[in-house]
């Protein structure tokens, strides 16, 4: 009867967390799609070509990270708080929260910047960040489409900076809202920047990132190795990365083979020597 009653918890659970994963989807849907149509940088079908792998990720990506993202956190919290002293990691409990989360938002974004360049360079890790950058069209869903080992390792970059600062702290009343809100914050950033619009920022585009500041990253020319952050270009500047011309990239992609098949690519980077290989190569 224990057992029984459990597994209908949990299966109560998921229906829950997957309604509100759909829910999301729609707000997401109803705000982006009429904005991509009158707002393109170039013109595309609702459907364009790869929009279910899309949104097959999205789903994957909505359970699977943040299952995997427990158990490393943890242990990072734990690792930090025994090596660096009290003075340190308490330093910043005692900011209002509208100050860690500013600090935490700057912060952060250094170690998702590094985490993210990391998987341009490393060519291990570029066997999983390639598929993000196998879509042709961009549009708000692309943002989607990330391995859960990609995804759960840029964010664990940006949380070890996080832990190791203060800003986010195992005790405390709520010790999970601020590192709950920097990536709630980033990841509805983040479908900005990948959306299908031509929106400049003008000089605000120094400051906070834009679709075509992430355009740039995606391009399937010269400059996928500038604009790493997120959402704060500063730290592009800051390391020599920054790259943003008037104009709009011509094409996506990236030269890096990579299945078109959601399954395909969720399984790829694990493959043959023969695939590993092809995906372990930045052109």
């Amino acid at each position: 009867m224990i057992s029984l009653l459990a597994s209908h918890l949990h299966l109560s659970a998921l229906l829950i967390d997957l309604a509100r994963t759909g829910f999301w989807l729609v707000i997401l849907t109803v705000v982006f799609v009429p904005l991509e149509h009158f707002f393109s940088v170039r013109r595309a079908n609702v459907f364009y070509k790869g929009w279910l792998t899309n949104l097959g990720w999205y789903f994957v990506g909505s359970f699977v990270p943040v299952l995997l993202l427990g158990p490393p956190s943890a242990l990072i919290a734990a690792g930090v708080h025994a090596i660096l002293p009290a003075t340190i990691t308490g330093a910043a409990a005692a900011l209002p929260l509208w100050a860690r989360m500013v600090a935490a938002m700057i912060v952060g974004e250094i170690g998702f910047y590094w985490g993210h360049r990391w998987s341009h360079e490393i060519p291990l890790l570029w066997r999983f960040h390639a598929i993000h950058h196998s879509a042709t069209q961009l549009s708000y869903l692309v943002n989607s489409r990330a391995h859960p080992v990609d995804a759960v390792f840029t964010r664990l970059c940006g949380l070890v900076l996080l832990y190791a600062t203060g800003l986010v702290s195992t005790v405390g009343p709520n010790p999970g809202l601020v590192p709950t809100l920097v990536l709630l914050i980033g990841t509805m950033w983040s479908f900005f920047i990948h959306a299908n619009l031509r929106w400049r920022l003008g000089p605000l585009e120094e400051i906070i990132s834009s679709p075509a500041f992430h355009h740039w990253h995606h391009t399937r020319d010269d400059h996928k190795d500038h604009n790493y952050s997120s959402m704060v270009p500063v730290v592009d500047r800051l390391f020599g990365t920054f790259y943003l011309p008037k104009q709009w990239p011509a094409k996506y992609g990236t030269a890096t083979p990579v299945p078109d098949a959601l399954v395909d690519q969720l399984v790829a980077p694990f493959g043959p020597p023969s695939k590993r290989e092809a995906l372990a190569v930045e052109p």
